[in-house]
């Protein structure tokens, strides 16, 4: 019976790292996509497409927070445990995520460039911060 609790906890932990690298390497390539297809559209913008935008911002400030720190981590300065600073930045990436989420739901009722990216990427962002803080 033992083995079987082993078994579940395994297949729940590769469940976690096989999301965890989904969102690590479709958000950025869906980021560039968006902002691409932003650039491209030539249609008038609306109050709907620009609460989309918003939201898109914040997944984009969210996703530059993470790859900021990952790269201040490796080549400045390493965190170690429950570094107060990693938590804030924990905090503020997660903030910034719920938002995104917020504005971009609020942006979807009309066809815009990025009306549905801009959910699943603050989507893909906020479940990179738990990932994150789950982590530690």
């Amino acid at each position: 019976m033992e083995s079987r609790g082993l078994l579940q906890r395994r297949m729940f932990a590769s469940l976690l790292f096989l999301l965890a690298v989904t969102v690590t390497l479709s958000v950025p390539v869906l980021l560039v996509w968006g902002w691409v297809r932003w650039a491209n559209d030539e249609n008038p913008r609306s109050r709907s497409s620009t609460s989309s935008l918003v939201g898109f911002v914040l997944a984009t400030a969210s996703a530059g927070l993470a790859l900021g720190t990952h790269l201040y981590a490796v080549f400045v300065h390493g965190f170690h445990g429950a570094d107060p600073t990693l938590l804030k930045i924990y905090a503020c990436g997660s903030l910034l995520s719920v938002v995104g989420i917020g504005f971009s739901f609020a942006g979807s009722g009309k066809p815009n460039p990025v009306r549905w990216l801009a959910p699943i990427c603050s989507i893909g962002t906020l479940v990179f911060w738990l990932l994150a803080m789950g982590s530690e």
